[in-house]
């Protein structure tokens, strides 16, 4: 599927949730990893302000783009970043949404 660039560069942007890492399966605590660079992937939320409106996206980066010490509130800008749809069934039930993937995040923006 196609994935189309967001350009933050006249946006400001904090974290609004710690780093956690993506599981591909809960039960297991299987973690999510990068298919090109084998990294693991964490997923952080960003608190993304632009032109007078604020939105909260859980954005996944792998763990080698994100700097040590990143905590809530601290100024970041993102490195990289791309949304996708996606759209899968699972038990007859059919879900759809926008996924966002950066390369990177840099504190002190």
């Amino acid at each position: 599927m196609p994935s189309f660039k967001i350009d933050t560069s006249t946006a400001v942007v904090f974290v609004a949730t710690a780093p956690t890492p993506k599981l591909v399966n809960k039960q297991t605590g299987e973690r999510a990893v990068d298919r090109e660079t084998g990294a693991g992937l964490s997923t952080v939320g960003l608190l993304i302000s632009d032109e007078g409106e604020g939105n909260l996206y859980q954005v996944t980066i792998p763990e080698t783009g994100i700097p040590e010490g990143l905590n809530p509130g601290t100024p970041v800008s993102v490195v990289g970043l791309k949304a996708r749809d996606w759209e899968n069934t699972f038990n007859g039930q059919t879900r759809h949404g926008i996924s966002f993937r950066a390369t990177a995040i840099v504190a002190g923006a």
